[in-house]
């Protein structure tokens, strides 16, 4: 999963192709949970998120779902179908109210064309998630679920964390499902390791979602297993 890559596909950008980029596109908004892309699909639009948070999904033939990234306000997600040609090779849903801009498949392309600028920071940004992609499959190729949990929920914070009261809440909220596929282990697996975390005092969960209430002790567990 994704993490080490957080800067957003807009900031990138210089004013005028961004405005240009913005002047191209259509405004599309989208309630929680709903699809904004979904794989196997045609590609006919690629999205801009202005607000909210998206999971980036993929799907195994027995229906084990894997989560690859979390996108948010910036980014830009179905770029690579239209790049390609091919069709959507993951499913894109919101995780609360998102808004978005959508620019028609032929126009990005003409705009990727009459800008070359916004065609360099596209590869840049595609060669650092890519980069990204390959430093966590090796990594996580030396861990344990539990170690793989805990790394997971560090990045978390570290990236996507608010302050709370006693800890840092991770947003956006996921769930236990959705922790499993970006470790890689099954719902019930992950489920128990939480249930450990919250007996110890490491993490508590609410309708808010998960704060984590002693980062050090993930620390521990993410370089040693914590055994």
């Amino acid at each position: 999963m994704e993490f080490e890559d957080r800067v957003p596909f807009v900031v990138r950008l210089e004013a005028e192709d961004r405005q240009a980029l913005f002047r191209s596109a259509t405004p599309l908004a989208f309630s929680a949970r709903q699809v904004l892309l979904r794989e196997h699909e045609p590609t006919a639009h690629v999205l801009i998120l202005l607000s909210g948070w998206t999971k980036v999904t993929s799907a195994a033939a027995n229906g084990y779902e894997a989560l690859l990234a979390l996108r948010g306000p910036g980014d830009i997600v179905g770029e690579a179908a239209v790049l390609s040609g091919r069709p959507r090779g993951a499913t894109v849903t919101a995780l609360g109210q998102v808004e978005t801009l959508a620019l028609d498949a032929d126009r990005f392309s003409g705009l990727l064309d009459e800008r070359p600028a916004i065609s360099r920071k596209l590869l840049a940004l595609t060669a650092d998630r890519m980069r990204d992609s390959d430093r966590r499959r090796v990594q996580y190729a030396a861990l344990n679920v539990q170690e793989r949990l805990a790394l997971l929920l560090l990045e978390l914070i570290r990236s996507h964390g608010e302050e709370a009261e006693d800890g840092v809440q991770l947003t956006p909220g996921l769930t236990q499902s959705e922790l499993a596929g970006s470790v890689g282990a099954s719902r019930e697996a992950v489920a128990r390791l939480l249930k450990g975390l919250r007996e110890r005092g490491i993490v508590r969960t609410g309708r808010r979602g998960l704060v984590v209430m002693r980062p050090d002790v993930l620390r521990r567990m993410a370089r040693q297993g914590d055994r």
